[in-house]
């Protein structure tokens, strides 16, 4: 996807490459491939790259005056790495501005299938690495979350032992953010403090990584990775490659690209006591956080808009969904009589509450519909069908609030604020 903006914030320009739509040669269903052991998920870095080709050839053809663009910035996936080859440097730094860069890339990358946020074949590997920290508290504490199977230093560590040769041949590590980064760049950019903070590998209250975490990975690892940058660093002037190709001005900025959970608190504009929750197929929260205790459940990532505080994400499996299938069951599938429902119940639903997961939930660990009546009665039959919906609603917003409390979220009246 692309946007641009003018100095009012207005947009004047936006488009998007649909991966499966517009570029079927790579047979992703999802902008993915989903191996056959339905746990390892990749996708194909050069399909990326030939997105980025295509969307920005879309935008010269619109007529689009790249020379106008000051700066520019991203955000990538969280969790996706991106592997090059040794010698891809140069080929980075001297693309042919006569070429689309992906013809000058195809054979840059040791991984040609790059494991990203929806991968979960690294089980293994993740307890390798609480057990080397001294348990997943431990890790939690320095790294801001226990080992998850995402989480890029598994996943480096899962290439590192079943293809020592193909790490061997590695030269750069990138997260998906700092990938695109260094495309604009045309050399490899640092990953930024705030994406960086999802890998399981950086200090995040020294902003620096950890040994202990490196070695429990990877050989050598240090140095594939780079120095890691605050979230708003300016990296440089953008490549000669897009001036000479499409006109940009050889002095717009490139600043560091991040993740997209770090980007939607900066989008958003969350200041300190502030808390998004977004209601989607999963719930993910996140908020602003001065000081937070790493937990077992949930993550703490470095605030990409100030260095010096703090991101707490915490994800719902069980979101739409699970309020999709009781809407179904209780309200004839309508969220009219949902709502009317929910509205004909009192705040509190008279002590009945019930918490809901169709599937093993991440935060927390369980599965099952457990329901309880005001005398702490476990109910197994079910509730009427408007105490189910408010039971339902109640119950999954309460378990956000206790679950950001846990991290260090202080819960305080609006007025207390000002």
């Amino acid at each position: 996807k692309v946007i641009a903006i003018d100095e009012q914030l207005r947009v004047i320009y936006e488009d998007n490459v649909h991966f499966d739509k517009d570029l079927p040669e790579f047979k992703t269903q999802g902008g993915v491939y989903i191996h056959s052991d339905r746990l390892t998920v990749t996708s194909p870095v050069l399909m990326w790259v030939k997105a980025l080709d295509m969307i920005l050839e879309k935008m010269k053809s619109s007529g689009f005056n790249f020379s106008q663009v000051r700066a520019l910035s991203g955000a990538g996936q969280q969790h996706g790495s991106v592997y090059w080859k040794k010698g891809s440097s140069q080929i980075l730094k001297s693309a042919s501005p006569q070429l689309p860069l992906h013809q000058s890339l195809k054979d840059c990358f040791s991984v040609s299938d790059s494991p990203i946020w929806m991968d979960s074949s690294t089980a293994s590997q993740c307890r390798e690495l609480e057990k080397a920290l001294g348990g997943a508290q431990h890790l939690a504490r320095v790294t801001g979350s226990r080992a998850y199977e995402r989480f890029t230093g598994n996943q480096i560590a899962k290439i590192y032992s079943q293809n020592p040769e193909v790490y061997k041949q590695t030269e750069r590590i990138s997260l998906v953010s700092s990938f695109a980064a260094s495309l604009f760049l045309g050399t490899y950019a640092p990953i930024d403090y705030s994406d960086g903070s999802g890998m399981n590998l950086l200090q995040i209250w020294e902003k620096g990584w950890s040994k202990s975490c490196l070695e429990a990975c990877a050989p050598g690892l240090e140095e594939r990775l780079g120095c890691p940058v605050p979230s708003h660093s300016v990296l440089g002037p953008i490549s000669p490659y897009y001036s000479q190709r499409y006109g940009f001005s050889p002095d717009c900025k490139v600043v560091a690209f991040t993740g997209d959970n770090p980007a939607s608190l900066a989008g958003m504009r969350l200041q300190e006591g502030d808390i998004a929750i977004s209601l989607g197929t999963s719930d993910t929260l996140f908020l602003w956080i001065q000081e937070p205790t790493p937990a077992l459940e949930g993550h703490i990532l470095c605030n990409p808009v100030d260095s010096q505080t703090y991101m707490a994400l915490l994800c719902f499996k069980n979101g739409s969904l699970m309020r999709e299938r009781i809407r179904d069951d209780c309200a004839s599938g309508s969220w009219d009589e949902f709502s009317k429902a929910l509205s004909s119940t009192v705040a509190g639903n008279n002590g009945n509450l019930g918490f809901y997961f169709d599937v093993m939930e991440i935060t927390p660990e369980a599965v099952g519909i457990h329901r309880f009546n005001r005398d702490n009665q476990k109910v197994v039959s079910g509730f009427p069908k408007e105490v189910e919906i408010r039971a339902l609603i109640e119950g999954q917003f309460m378990a956000k609030r206790i679950h950001a409390e846990k991290l260090g979220y202080k819960v305080c009246k609006y007025d207390e604020r000002q």
